[in-house]
């Protein structure tokens, strides 16, 4: 279901961005992943901090 979200955003952003021109529409999928991917860290039911040192310690 987020795949499809996220998929729908980006042809839409790329319809938008081929049809009036502006580069700021391509940049709109990149913002909503890394949305999604801060809200899902958030959603760990650990300190926020904790959660970020545990995902750049992985190895």
């Amino acid at each position: 279901m987020t795949f499809l979200i996220l998929l729908a955003i980006t042809i839409v952003c790329l319809f938008l961005a081929l049809k009036k021109k502006k580069t700021f529409f391509l940049v709109i999928p990149f913002i909503s992943i890394f949305f999604y991917f801060l809200v899902q860290i958030i959603l760990v039911p650990m300190p926020f901090i904790d959660t970020i040192k545990f995902i750049f310690s992985l190895k």
